[in-house]
């Protein structure tokens, strides 16, 4: 049986267990839970945790920004290599719609920067391309590669049919 710390929402019990992990001072270990899930503790989250800690703010005025300035946001910590167990591997094809969209965002940004194209003109030399139809394909695996090598990709797809990404802008 795993040990699981379960917090709903940013309360003093949670505030109370992020500043005792946030003191540096201790030498022993905090906690033994193997998995911890709450509220996000994000970096400015974690700055207004520091200036109650250095005696700048006082508890209520953490809450009172914490209240006024964030949303609740989730996570899991897995803390213990036990609790990593429990993971079950995701087959990766079950995300390669996730991972084209989102290599073609970078692809289209990255094309936008070194050419200083339009967005629209962008998406239409990558959304025409070899180099996209072949990503999309699952049986090639170009979905594998990282965004950088599928745009090197790109870049000589229109190098070997003797036009510059600018050339076809022109057209």
């Amino acid at each position: 049986m795993h040990k699981v710390l379960r917090f709903d929402d940013y309360t003093d019990e949670w505030f109370d267990f992020v500043v005792l992990n946030r003191r540096k001072d201790s030498p022993i270990k905090v906690h033994d839970y193997d998995i911890i899930e709450g509220p996000v503790a994000d970096d400015r989250i974690l700055q207004n945790i520091t200036r109650y800690m250095e005696g700048k703010i006082s508890r209520e005025k953490f809450f009172e920004i914490l209240r006024r300035d964030e949303e609740l946001t989730h996570q899991i910590c897995f803390c213990t290599s036990d609790s990593l167990l429990m993971i079950e591997p995701i087959d990766k094809d079950l995300n390669i719609n996730y991972d084209v969209s989102e290599i073609s965002e970078l692809i289209i940004k990255q094309l936008i920067i070194n050419f200083n194209i339009d967005e629209e003109n962008a998406a239409d030399i990558f959304y025409t391309s070899k180099t996209f139809s072949e990503l999309s394909d699952k049986s090639t695996e170009f979905y594998k590669k990282s965004w950088q090598e599928i745009y090197e990709i790109l870049k000589l797809e229109h190098i070997v049919e003797g036009q510059h990404i600018t050339s076809i802008l022109a057209q």
